[in-house]
């Protein structure tokens, strides 16, 4: 590696994120903490969920639903899961990784998650005929990063 490389490489280690990269920071530790509120309650089967348990808007009806576990595991603890990767993966080291590997996982996990999001809206809106406030927010959260991170992706030069 010549002189002039390693310069660029410190240089480009030290470029500035913009904010996008900083929002889907600020985004996953959002949905970390309302992924861990809701898993909290999963677990202690709390009264505290602050929603309404009559009529459409149902965080109880939701929570406790058939369809508040996949193959045995908390819906709540796999959003948190996703949470944790996310906010793993949007650390500013991995955005100025010169490795494409952060960014294809954050693209994978995103994918992922808004395809599960579809189909937890569409189990609460066709299947158990209540939706969840808290549920929504997680949902918004994980649509928010999907566009932060498609944005982002789009906005890079591309790698030969």
């Amino acid at each position: 590696m010549t002189e002039s490389n390693v310069g660029t490489v410190q240089r480009s280690s030290r470029a500035p994120l913009g904010v996008i990269p900083w929002a889907t920071l600020v985004v996953s530790i959002a949905g970390l903490a309302v992924a861990a509120y809701l898993t909290y309650e999963h677990f202690t089967a709390g009264t505290t969920l602050a929603c309404p348990e009559t009529g459409v808007v149902n965080c109880a009806k939701v929570t406790s639903s058939q369809y508040s576990k996949v193959l045995g595991i908390p819906v709540a603890l796999l959003g948190l899961g996703f949470f944790v990767g996310m906010t793993a993966l949007s650390v500013p080291p991995l955005w100025r990784t010169s490795s494409p590997w952060p960014g294809r996982l954050r693209l994978a996990a995103v994918l992922v998650g808004v395809v599960f999001i579809c189909y937890l809206i569409w189990a609460e809106l066709f299947q158990i005929n209540a939706i969840c406030l808290w549920c929504t927010v997680v949902h918004a959260l994980t649509l928010v990063l999907f566009a932060l991170v498609i944005i982002r992706q789009a906005l890079l030069p591309p790698t030969s």
